[in-house]
């Protein structure tokens, strides 16, 4: 059941960077007798997902921990951006973000595509980043790929405006669960008003285009912790296996479900995280 807190997350709008993005946040409740409360969590999204797919996961974060979700440029309801971005660019507008909503600290927790972008703020800006939670994601460019039946459904953001298409191709892309119920997608293309628009998830496939976090991998000195499906279509394991050898200060957990399970194992998934960033 929803607490009081998850209930009454609160969407704003704001300018950063010169740009409108919609954002969702979840106030904390301080755990009783904690000396001081515990810092705020930013989530970044899959490619193309708005801030709503994550309400499962969310609700099952520890009340104490402050979460804030948005909607990057061209997705959900934030609107298009005038031209191509990139992760660097995003990872600054995220700590901007983060700054005006008054957190100059905070955690970070990137799925998929956002799992490069959390990346990025975690060697970008390592002093606003204390730790870091890499979900069902790889290093960008240089990672261990799907095959080429399940990548080539990704160019396009058509499982989002269309669900019966959606459900159809649910189990070859996301694994786990989904493949004997692909209605546990249904979050994920619930309303055209939050597919966003062709031109945004382009522009998120471009800022994806050429990267890569494999290099700097030993860069980044936080603490880490990697949860990755065993039967993840989208980010074979191996990728996991691999981030947690090269990352100094890495804990991989790996859990029974795909590419989505952090939306279909929430209620294990969520306390883990919260155990972790506590």
């Amino acid at each position: 059941m929803k607490s009081d807190v998850q209930m009454k997350s609160e969407l704003r709008t704001l300018t950063v960077l010169g740009q409108e993005v919609r954002v969702s946040i979840r106030p904390a409740v301080p755990a009783p007798g904690a000396e001081r409360p515990a810092l705020p969590l930013l989530l970044c999204n899959g490619i193309g997902a708005s801030l709503e797919a994550l309400q499962p996961f969310v609700d099952q974060v520890d009340p104490a921990i402050e979460v804030i979700r948005f909607d990057v440029p061209g997705v959900g309801g934030s609107p298009d951006p005038v031209g191509p971005y990139n992760y660097p660019l995003l990872a600054l507008g995220a700590v901007r973000m983060m700054r005006e909503l008054g957190h100059e600290r905070f955690d970070v927790l990137g799925i998929s595509w956002g799992g490069g972008l959390a990346q990025q703020i975690a060697v970008q800006h390592r002093k606003s980043c204390r730790r870091l939670v890499l979900v069902a994601t790889a290093t960008g460019c240089l990672m261990v790929p799907a095959k080429w039946n399940v990548l080539n459904k990704m160019l396009t953001p058509r499982r989002y405006r269309d669900a019966e298409y959606g459900r159809a191709v649910a189990a070859e892309l996301y694994g786990g669960q989904v493949r004997y119920r692909p209605d546990l997608t249904a979050a994920l293309h619930d309303g055209r008003a939050r597919a966003g628009s062709r031109r945004g998830y382009l522009f998120q496939l471009l800022a994806g285009a050429g990267w890569s976090s494999l290099p700097v991998l030993p860069l980044i000195r936080q603490r880490v912790l990697i949860l990755a499906g065993n039967d993840d279509p989208l980010i074979p394991l191996i990728n996991a296996r691999i981030m947690a050898r090269l990352l100094p200060h890495a804990e991989l957990d790996v859990y029974a479900d795909g590419h989505l399970g952090l939306m279909t194992l929430a209620e294990v998934l969520g306390p883990r995280v919260s155990r972790f960033l506590a």
